[in-house]
């Protein structure tokens, strides 16, 4: 039995309507086994993952943190009245400094 997890699965956090402390937890979680994570998030919830992604590299208290690549893109998505709608869309590298 074998599991098919891609590798950037699992040092992904993903941003929605969770308290913003629960991605920090999260991501901070993952830095300690991984040397980075990618922050990502679409639409309101852009400013969501900036928030966490400087509060991970400012708050931490000299930990070694910095931001790494920051990607900006554009989806395609459907709306509920079936109409094409642009959403933008953001990934931010939070990495341990070596």
């Amino acid at each position: 039995m074998s599991t098919d997890i891609k590798p950037e699965a699992r040092d992904t956090i993903f941003i929605g309507k969770k308290p913003l402390m629960a991605y920090v937890t999260s991501a901070l979680i993952q830095l300690a086994n991984r040397p980075k994570v990618s922050i990502k998030a679409r639409g309101l919830s852009i400013g969501r993952a900036v928030d966490v992604a400087q509060i991970i590299v400012r708050r931490t208290d000299n930990s070694g943190y910095s931001i790494g690549e920051i990607k900006i893109g554009s989806e395609q998505l459907q709306s509920q009245d079936g109409r094409a709608r642009n959403v933008s869309t953001i990934d931010i590298e939070v990495k341990k400094n070596t």
